[in-house]
Formats: structure tokens, sequence, C-alpha cells
């Protein structure tokens, strides 16, 4: 069965983002199966190319009304300048279909702000860059009650973090995707996370049969 992830790519997008995520689950370097490897699909609104916050140009291989959810699929929103631009509203309405299916959903820094100002956190347990940020900036928002002032946040199928929380997002989506060993999983995270040269051997040992 092929494994896909969707990152959905428009201008300014932030390019470090999902740069923790994507190459552990396309590469396949540390998962417990090569089965489990995810082959990268770029979708866009429409399949103009744009470019990213860095100056890449990239130029989507499908739309994201294209996208054919299925259990065993992610689709990825990272931030950019655009999320509060009227010009997003069919992605939003999109991703709110999408939620009512199966597929993971992971959401960093401004996507948050955009899933905020659909009103699709209004009813769930999730994060972002700042509360305060939310409900200034986001009429539409009145899920203080569910907000978690936390790094990232896995609420069933979808999951949010901080634009700060690169390393803690995507540990909490390959958690939710299940590709990893726990022990493969824990060590890969404190070695980003802090750093230290003992988690690269913990790692390295958590890789043996």
């Amino acid at each position: 069965m092929t494994h896909l992830v969707y990152l959905y790519v428009h201008d300014t997008m932030s390019d470090w983002e999902h740069a923790y995520l994507l190459p552990e689950i396309v590469s396949g370097r540390f998962l417990s199966s090569q089965d489990q490897r995810y082959q990268l699909r770029l979708c866009g609104r429409t399949m103009n190319s744009i470019t990213t916050m860095g100056g890449i140009r990239l130029v989507p291989e499908m739309t994201i009304e294209d996208i054919k959810p299925t259990p065993d699929s992610v689709l990825i929103l990272v931030g950019s300048n655009t999320w509060m631009d009227p010009v997003q509203d069919q992605v939003l309405a999109k991703v709110r279909d999408l939620l009512r299916t199966e597929i993971t959903i992971g959401a960093i820094c401004g996507a948050t702000i955009g899933l905020a100002r659909a009103g699709l956190l209004n009813n769930r347990p999730h994060t972002s860059n700042d509360l305060a940020v939310l409900k200034e900036y986001c009429p539409e928002y009145i899920g203080d009650a569910y907000y978690l002032s936390k790094p990232a946040v896995t609420d069933k199928n979808l999951i949010t973090a901080s634009g700060l929380a690169a390393v803690e997002f995507a540990y909490e989506v390959m958690k939710k995707m299940g590709v990893m060993r726990k022990a493969t999983l824990e060590a890969w995270y404190h070695l980003y996370l802090h750093k230290k040269p003992e988690y690269f051997y913990q790692l390295m040992e958590s890789l043996k049969d």
C-alpha cells in the first residue's frame, strides 16, 4: 500500500516548520519498516508555482481539492503570511471536510491561526503561537477553554503546534502515524530537542533487531 504525505504549498510558506518531519518519513531511515515510508505530494490551492519564505520556488503536483483521504495519509499545513487572507478560505473549507475523515492533519504556526479563523478549533484541544493572538485576530474563535499552553497538542486526527516547536510537531505527527518504534522515536526526539550525543547512541541502539 502506498502511504502519502501531502504538503500544502503556498506563497510565503515557512521553509523550516516541516523540516524535521518530512526527511524522516520520506527517507525512512529510522522507521520500523521500510513499508511505512511515505511518498510526498505537493498540493496547492491552484497548480501555479509558489515561492516559499526562503525564496524556494515549488510547483504543486495536484490541488488540495484532489486529496483522497485515507486512514494512513497525512496532510501538513505550515505557517505563512497568508493564512488571514480570504484567498485561503477555499483551502480551509477543504480542511474542514478532511477533518471529518480519518486522514491525519498537522497544522503549525500560522496554519493554526487559519484553522481558528475558520472556527475549526472551537471545540477541540489545541495550541498555537499564543492564545492572545488567536483571540485578537480571529473573531470567529471561541475555543479559549480548549487552548493548551504546550508546544504541540494531538486531538484525534488533528495535531497543532507553535511555530517555535518544529521538533515537537514532528514528534507528535510521527507518534500519531506509528512509524517508529517507541524507543527510536523517544531517542530521536530527545536528540533533536536536547542535542546531546548520548541520545544519538540511544537512537542507533534502538534500530538493532
